[in-house]
């Protein structure tokens, strides 16, 4: 059932169509369809990303000896030779007169942060980092939400070459330690605590337990929220943010430390069935240029554009909204629950801020259709040029929702792709329709496919999804792996030399394709991939549990249903509590 078909016009003002004029004008590349652009940057890969470094006039302070050494997964360098760095990309918009950031929390009214304010606070926080001895290749740890602090300590980290990494404030310090431990942080930048729901959850313990576990930390830079009197009483060598940023209030320029292509930018977490979860390690110039690529040409973003993912900085698309940035366009920002005071909360925000993009996940679409909502009805979305929608597949029954109850004149880009990419690479293109059901199509310079048993390539039958030609934005590594080994079993093992990512896809003739869910047993929940290694570890914790088995159950159409099987040794209430 087709639901939306973009007009001549829409197709026209494409980021899309102006990269392909662009190719024609300067390669002599022609292309009559998306298909044929597709298939020519999958085929030559080479010249695609080198049209890309081009065609967003990268900005080097050495030149690059070659696009790629050779197409080989792993082991794939890209743009050898080449010196740059992230964060200048990202100020290249400073001087544009609209916001960097819209910012709104549960219970504070909308604020603006210029690209000025933006400039000057990483510059105060990476003069901050300085003095602490933080250098090229230190690692810089986030126990914080999604506000914008967060975002000006990583634009700082970056500045400076050093290493990025994140969790959200309501995971548990043993979750937070099984991550930031096996990377072994120089600085960690902490909340007090957040907002939820109206409720104020107090983070100082949590923060202490860290504190008291990463002996390589030297200092901690504590941002408040909501605590009164003396926030940083009980914390080891601890500076408030306020104190640590006016300390260089005067910093008036934001050095860019130049570093290789396949230099560390951040550290994210994917969980398989064994063991802890994985640090992926992802690269400046990798992530530069995909991000780019799949902002501007998929996501279609400008510089008038309101961006919006609703995110924490334990997920992936904070990274990815993050990277809006590079586009010039305004990202949106908000700390709170999405269903404070009512379903209707970020739709509000959304009329709040002239919205040009909302991005969510399929459990809060389908959290909306429960509630019998409507969006479009009480709130104008009339600025809104695409939905996004991630995280697990969305029904039909959902995309159906989004153009009876939102707004029928819009793209409703499904995507998916995950934290080992840091990027989607199945999704929505503004030249093609919308069909109920489907993801639109691959994304440029993604060569996905879905395999059958034999390694065959299979079109019209679901199958394996594996990438076959590698990607700038791979990992360059896993932290703590020196041969490799753990990379390449997590990916390369079932078909040598493929990306398989671990998730059943079917592409039909048009190119559109259908994700099905995990086709291992790794649990992927609202976007983020947990490692059921992760829950055994909290439940043989308690002496009473003596057995446990966790699986997710998945089927299209219908929320995700994880059950917990356990076997106890003797059943008490305090067991139970702590399991809960």
């Amino acid at each position: 059932t087709l639901l939306w078909q973009p007009s001549t016009a829409v197709v026209e003002r494409t980021n899309l169509n102006h990269y392909m004029k662009w190719l024609e004008k300067e390669r002599g590349l022609a292309f009559q369809s998306y298909d044929e652009l597709w298939l020519w940057s999958v085929t030559d890969l080479e010249d695609f990303w080198e049209s890309i470094w081009d065609y967003f006039q990268i900005e080097a302070s050495r030149g690059y000896t070659r696009v790629l050494t050779e197409r080989k997964m792993p082991g794939a360098e890209w743009f050898v030779g080449a010196e740059l760095n992230y964060a200048r990309h990202i100020f290249r918009n400073m001087n544009d007169v609209r916001p960097a950031m819209l910012y709104r929390t549960e219970d504070e009214p909308l604020c603006e942060v210029t690209w000025r304010e933006l400039y000057k606070k990483t510059a105060a926080m990476a003069q901050y980092l300085k003095e602490l001895g933080v250098e090229r290749g230190d690692r810089v740890v986030g126990y914080l939400p999604h506000i914008p602090e967060t975002i000006v300590s990583f634009l700082a980290c970056a500045s400076l070459g050093a290493v990025w990494s994140s969790c959200s404030p309501d995971f548990g310090s043993p979750s937070v330690l099984d991550r930031f431990q096996q990377i072994e942080p120089k600085v960690l930048v902490a909340v007090d605590g957040y907002r939820w729901n109206a409720k104020s959850f107090d983070r100082r313990k949590a923060v202490a337990e860290l504190q008291a576990a990463l002996p390589t930390l030297e200092k901690t830079i504590l941002i408040t929220r909501v605590s009164n009197g003396s926030p940083v009483d009980g914390l080891e060598n601890t500076v408030l943010w306020d104190k640590a940023l006016d300390a260089f209030a005067s910093a008036t320029k934001l050095d860019f430390e130049q570093v290789p292509f396949n230099h560390p930018l951040w550290i994210l977490y994917s969980s398989g069935t064994t063991g802890l979860p994985k640090p992926i390690v992802q690269g400046q110039g990798g992530i530069l240029l995909e991000h780019l690529k799949a902002l501007t040409f998929h996501v279609d973003l400008r510089p008038e554009d309101r961006f919006f993912w609703y995110t924490s900085t334990g997920w992936m698309m904070w990274n990815f909204l993050t990277s809006g940035l590079l586009t010039g366009s305004t990202i949106v920002v908000y700390d709170g629950s999405p269903s404070y005071p009512n379903m209707n909360a970020l739709w509000q925000l959304a009329e709040e801020t002239a919205m040009t993009y909302f991005g969510t996940s399929a459990a809060y679409i389908t959290a909306c259709m429960k509630a019998d909502i409507g969006p479009g009805r009480h709130h104008d979305l009339t600025r809104l040029r695409a939905v996004g929608s991630t995280g697990s597949p969305l029904s039909e029954d959902g995309f159906r929702w989004i153009y009876e109850h939102v707004h029928r004149d819009l793209a409703l880009e499904s995507v998916s792709g995950g934290t080992d990419l840091c990027t989607p690479f199945v999704g929505g293109c503004r030249m093609l329709p919308v069909h109920v059901g489907e993801i639109q199509c691959r994304y440029l310079g993604a060569k996905v496919e879905a395999f059958n048993e034999a390694g065959e390539s299979v079109i019209d039958q679901v199958g394996e999804l594996v990438i076959t030609e590698p990607m700038p934005s791979m990992p360059l590594f896993f932290w703590n792996d020196p041969d490799g080994q753990r990379y390449s079993a997590s990916y390369f093992e079932m078909f040598p030399g493929i990306w398989r990512h671990g998730d059943w896809i079917e592409f039909n003739r048009r190119g559109a394709c259908v994700i099905y869910g995990r086709s291992d047993s790794t649990i992927k929940r609202h976007g983020v991939r947990m490692g059921t290694s992760e829950i055994y570890q909290t439940v043989d914790k308690i002496a009473e549990i003596t057995d446990s088995l966790v699986v997710d159950l998945e089927a299209l159409g219908q929320e995700s249903y994880m059950p917990l099987f356990i076997v106890c040794l003797l059943y008490t209430s305090d067991a139970a509590d702590e399991l809960r």
